[in-house]
């Protein structure tokens, strides 16, 4: 096995009774990578990221950390995993030193090692200057920093962090994105998050899980390819006749089909990466029809997601970007 193969889940299921919370879900995580974990609530994401910490046992599945089995070994696979909560799991009462001084303890840490860890995971975590604070009197955004130091004190392979974002003012949130990223220098991360552009920003990975079933799995450059601009908004002042329109936009290269919207706009539909729009802005000038807008219409994250997680009937083809690697193992 690849050193740098660190999570490997294959077939995994979760049932509460005659629910399915988690069905056939595999994938793999290698170092270096940020994986975005989105879903819907109800999805099955929080269960499928607690099995993976083995705070949840599968109703069947292989994990394996590192090449070590979860389920037959599961105090080292996961010492090899660091895990933040959406509440981070903090002692109020203590001063940052005491806090990550004892996390050090509870992940077995020799003694005469634990002031170096602390001094690198507070480091790493911008907590320099705030080690001597109670940490009831942070901010929001230092106590999620906290919690992320607790999370990699013990230098994990791993990092799940599960919406480390949420309530930060937007300088905190780009400051916990940029950290991230740093993270994933040495080690695979795990993010689930509800914020979309997060995923877009941070992530290098992104799967997308509906009805405990793994629908979507690609990386960000093919989410980013699938989001390009495949129409045209087209607004006239004085448009001609509607069929005068259509007849003659349609006679211009790279126009595929012509939607018809209100008050006085067109949707234009072309090839990726073949738009037409020039040509459209040559004709509507020499035709005097008053040009007022024209402009590329791109599908966001947001839409994507909805697509997918809207409808339980087969995805359009577009958005069938299962990995090959996934495909196989749940085969």
């Amino acid at each position: 096995m690849s050193s740098d193969l660190l999570i490997s889940v294959n077939n995994l299921y979760r049932q509460y009774g005659s629910l399915q919370a988690v069905h056939d879900v595999s994938f793999e995580l290698r170092r270096g990578e940020v994986l975005g974990f989105l879903g819907p609530n109800g999805a099955g994401k929080s269960t499928t990221m607690q099995i993976i910490t083995g705070n949840l046992a599968p109703s069947r599945g292989q994990i394996k950390i590192c090449g070590i089995d979860l389920l037959d070994a599961p105090s080292q696979a996961k010492a090899r995993i660091g895990y933040l909560p959406e509440r981070p799991p903090l002692y109020r009462e203590l001063s940052v030193d005491e806090y990550l001084i004892f996390c050090t303890q509870i992940n077995r840490i020799p003694r005469q090692q634990r002031q170096a860890a602390l001094k690198r995971a507070k480091q790493r975590c911008g907590l320099e200057q705030v080690g001597r604070r109670l940490i009831n009197n942070l901010s929001k955004g230092y106590r999620q920093r906290v919690g992320i130091a607790q999370a990699i004190i013990h230098s994990p392979d791993i990092v799940v962090l599960d919406e480390p974002t949420v309530g930060l003012d937007p300088i905190q949130i780009r400051e916990i994105r940029h950290l991230i990223r740093e993270l994933a220098s040495e080690h695979a991360v795990i993010l689930s998050t509800h914020i979309l552009p997060e995923v877009q920003m941070t992530c290098s990975r992104v799967q997308i899980i509906n009805q405990g079933r793994l629908v979507f799995s690609d990386d960000i450059d093919s989410l980013n390819r699938s989001m390009c601009a495949r129409s045209l908004i087209l607004g006239l002042q004085q448009p001609p006749a509607q069929d005068k329109l259509e007849s003659m936009l349609n006679e211009i290269d790279g126009v595929e089909s012509i939607e018809a919207l209100e008050h006085g706009r067109w949707r234009i539909h072309h090839p990726e990466q073949h738009s037409p729009a020039s040509r459209i802005a040559e004709q509507v000038v020499q035709n005097h029809w008053g040009l007022i807008e024209l402009s590329p219409e791109t599908r966001s994250l947001e839409q994507i997601f909805i697509d997918i997680t809207a409808t339980e009937q087969a995805l359009p083809d577009s958005l069938k970007q299962i990995d090959k690697t996934t495909e196989g193992q749940a085969a």
